[in-house]
């Protein structure tokens, strides 16, 4: 989408949810999010570290854009659109006004703001780009068509050197669920995850890898946490070919990344990594734990290189079936998104298994809790 700025602030509106020339990434990675980096020594070692992620995104910059979210009675406020750098604690920042919204920076997630229509009330949140970026963060939608589990965009406003995209408000996200309450039941897990494998699955009949696949990065569309939407397309790849998804890329979080990733010998299919990704995230939703993890991150992608891990007594028959096919070392070998939909594990069982299944199961291996967020240790490792 090229779009030519005539004014210093310009509003697109978009012409419904399935749009898809106007539907935009509203992702944000977690501010305490680890990155994965990956690099070959030259006796071919594989060598990981991780570092704390920071946003590329410019939502809070140092200099103010003509015609930029102007300030509320507060004055201009760190972390706010077209303020300073951010450094202030959130509980001291104001709010600011971009068009007919007003936006409150989310205290966790860095150029991510809550926002609300001065005109129709409508709660929704707002994504701060840079308009260097913008236009490559949000291409992804031009390819992709609507789908009822990937986010849609409400309103874009397009500032001289910021592009505000607003969308729904969220409910929360997978992963906080799944921290509050340590493990899901076969049935709760089924419904959420089916709606998951749905979005992939979509993405990656149009050609879209998503990449850096994790519990964060699919939130609530309602209050009762019932319906899941992947929350945006900013981190994806579009691939030219969609018969070819050879990627290189060594980035994403570590607890999530597959053995081929770590390997660096060869591009690997971009595809069988989102597989096994999604292996991951319904491991930890089913157990409570991921299942590789060790806060030494050599140890760990040595874990994961192995590619074994050890599935409880208390999975289902065919839950442990589902994960052994995604969690397989050689890429070749794992299920495929629509494959995956096929899997039987997605026919409801009778009751009295359904129950079975949800009953008490192993803890062990304490340290592989999915992690706090108020854990530094655990936060500069995992997502």
């Amino acid at each position: 989408m090229n779009v030519q700025l005539r004014s210093p602030v310009r509003r697109v509106r978009s012409a419904g949810v399935g749009h898809k020339r106007l539907d935009s990434s509203d992702d944000q990675p977690a501010a305490k999010c680890a990155r994965l980096s990956i690099t070959t020594t030259g006796t071919g070692t594989i060598t990981g570290t991780t570092t704390t992620g920071t946003n590329t995104t410019t939502g809070t910059t140092t200099t103010t854009d003509t015609g930029d979210a102007q300030q509320q009675q507060q004055g201009t406020s760190p972390g706010s659109p077209g303020s300073g750098s951010g450094s202030v604690p959130p509980q001291h920042q104001g709010p600011s006004r971009i068009g007919p919204f007003l936006l409150l920076p989310l205290a966790d997630r860095d150029g991510v703001h809550s926002a609300l229509h001065t005109d129709t009330g409508d709660e929704l949140v707002c994504k701060v780009f840079d308009m260097g970026v913008y236009q490559e963060k949000i291409r992804a939608y031009s390819v992709l068509p609507p789908h009822d589990n990937v986010a849609a965009v409400r309103d874009i406003v397009l500032g001289e050197r910021r592009a505000y995209v607003f969308r729904d408000k969220e409910h929360g996200d997978l992963h906080g669920l799944v921290k509050g309450c340590r493990r899901l039941d076969e049935g709760h897990a089924r419904s959420l995850f089916r709606q998951v494998v749905r979005a992939v699955d979509h993405c990656h009949r149009a050609g879209v890898v998503l990449g850096d696949l994790k519990l964060r990065k699919f939130v609530f569309a309602d209050e009762k946490r019932s319906k899941v939407r992947l929350e945006s397309l900013e981190d994806c790849r579009v691939l030219e070919d969609p018969r070819c998804d050879a990627m290189s890329d060594t980035h994403g979080c570590p607890a999530y990344v597959s053995p081929e990733i770590l390997s660096g010998s060869a591009p690997y299919s971009g595809k069988m990594a989102d597989m096994w990704s999604l292996g991951v995230m319904l491991y930890t939703m089913l157990v409570g734990r991921y299942p590789f993890h060790d806060p030494d991150p050599a140890t760990l992608f040595s874990k994961i290189r192995r590619g074994q891990c050890c599935l409880p007594e208390g999975l289902s028959p065919g839950a442990k079936c589902l994960l052994q096919s995604l969690l397989r070392k050689e890429p070749g070998e794992r299920l495929t998104a629509a494959e995956l939909l096929a899997h039987p594990w997605f026919r409801r069982p009778p009751p009295s298994q359904e129950a079975a299944a949800s009953g008490e199961q192993e803890a062990g291996a304490g340290d592989q809790a999915v992690p706090s967020f108020d854990v530094e240790d655990d936060d500069d490792l995992f997502c």
